[in-house]
């Protein structure tokens, strides 16, 4: 019984031993492990742990599930012409996600043309929440070819995170757009309205028409955007504009050319015509330009006189139009169409020209050039061609049945803005159809938005 008893014991004994030891090894066996191999979860280990709703993203990690994103939306994309062979590329892109957003949004433009792809560009830009974004290339080399098609492509997947603040977060407060003509420049004042400084904070100023459709875009940046400050910021473009930006949101110059030479008269008829009907649509036209607008007026024969220097007294303008009348020496006199050219040159490149204004000259005639000799066909062409290499929108309208209309197409600033007018009754329509060429209805848009990856959530552990 002593012996039973003392054996039992040995063996309790050995288990207690035995088990102390195991306990010891495993002990020291997780320590080490937990010391030299165990790693927590992390936001960054590649694989859904935790609390995550998919690998890295979603729970306590501060990066936005992809399936949780509603996906970007490509708005449009096209480019514009910069400089000889190169061109801007502009995009706009909506983020309709109310906070999440991506400091590293990569992208390719394409540009292409009949042929096929001209020239690419890619980029990494921010994406903010809650609105619609530009994206900007600059200067894209397209070996001379001109542009047909521009797209953009989103390349490869996002870290989408919070955004601590939005588009919001900025204002325009003023903007002035001038020197379309010359040096184009757009002039903003640009508030942050935060509590909240930005960095690197990149801006685009796209200008659209009266339809929405974009024309031409720039760039800048600004380094350092203090809290609760306005900054003005200057964007400019290498080569005029007012061609492009055919809008009542830029002032116009205009000087309309108007035939008094004889046969103006020919008709007969008391008021004479037809030179009572063109004088009445030419005033009509006048009354219609806006107060930011200038209006010269310029008569010739044998001779051309400016009878009004520029002004923006439209209506004293029409007045002066209705009042012209025929001097009887010209009714054996020429028609120098090439004097009254060169008469709307001198006036539209006069101190009086306000240089934020696009130049228009309109020449209206009844009959062929008949002087000055020995071409007087060639002179007015010469003359034209001095013209329109002043940056000037060439309109000219033929009255009557013997117009030289070839001549007249060549003399335009393209064949398009030749007008023939069999007879005065078509010279209203001519007259709106050039006032909604040098003025959309509406007035054009100039967006200027700006974004910065500065309020993006940090990604944490």
């Amino acid at each position: 019984m002593i012996l039973n008893d003392k054996r039992r014991w040995a063996m309790m004994r050995r288990l207690q031993y035995g088990a102390g030891y195991l306990t010891t090894l495993t002990l020291v066996f997780v320590g080490g492990y937990f010391l030299f191999f165990y790693a927590p979860p992390t936001c960054f280990d590649t694989v859904q742990n935790g609390d995550e709703l998919a690998v890295d993203c979603g729970g306590t990690c501060t990066r936005i599930c992809a399936i949780s994103v509603t996906p970007p939306a490509i708005l449009w994309a096209k480019s514009f012409p910069a400089s000889p062979g190169q061109w801007n590329a502009v995009a706009y892109i909506e983020n309709s996600n109310p906070v999440a957003g991506t400091a590293s949004l990569a992208y390719t433009f394409t540009l292409e043309d009949a042929s096929g792809i001209i020239a690419t560009r890619s980029g990494i830009t921010v994406l903010p929440p809650n609105s619609t974004y530009p994206v900007f290339e600059g200067r894209i080399d397209t070996q001379g070819r001109t542009p047909i098609t521009t797209r953009l492509t989103i390349d490869g997947e996002s870290v989408w995170v919070p955004a601590t603040v939005g588009r919001e977060q900025f204002k325009t407060a003023s903007f002035d757009l001038e020197g379309v003509e010359d040096r184009p420049r757009l002039n903003a004042r640009l508030e942050n309205t935060e509590l909240t400084a930005a960095k690197d904070v990149e801006i685009v100023a796209t200008i659209f028409d009266a339809s929405g459709n974009p024309l031409t875009a720039s760039q800048t940046f600004v380094a350092d955007f203090a809290p609760r400050t306005t900054k003005d910021v200057i964007f400019t473009w290498p080569r005029p504009i007012a061609k492009t930006i055919r809008s009542c949101a830029v002032p116009t110059d205009v000087v309309i050319a108007i035939d008094l030479s004889g046969s103006m008269n020919n008709d007969g008829s008391e008021p004479p015509q037809p030179v009572t009907a063109v004088l009445n649509a030419a005033s009509s036209f006048v009354s219609e330009l806006t107060a930011a607008d200038q209006v010269s007026v310029v008569t010739f024969a044998s001779v051309a006189t400016v009878n009004q220097l520029l002004t923006t007294n439209s209506e004293a303008a029409a007045q002066l139009v209705r009042g012209l009348t025929i001097d009887p020496a010209e009714e054996t006199g020429t028609t120098n169409t090439a004097a009254g050219l060169e008469a709307a040159k001198k006036e539209l490149t006069s101190p009086r020209h306000n240089v934020t204004a696009s130049r228009v000259a309109i020449i209206l005639t009844d009959g062929l050039a008949t002087a000055p000799q020995p071409n007087p066909d060639a002179a007015a062409t010469s003359a034209a061609a001095t013209l329109k290499s002043q940056n000037v929108s060439l309109f000219t309208i033929g009255l009557g049945k013997a117009v030289n209309m070839d001549l007249l197409r060549t003399l335009a600033l393209t064949p398009e803005q030749a007008y023939a007018a069999p007879t005065t009754a078509t010279l209203g329509n001519i007259y709106k159809t050039i006032t909604d060429a040098i003025c959309e209805d509406g007035a054009a848009r100039i967006d200027i938005i700006p974004k910065t990856g500065t309020n993006f959530a940090p990604l944490t552990p």
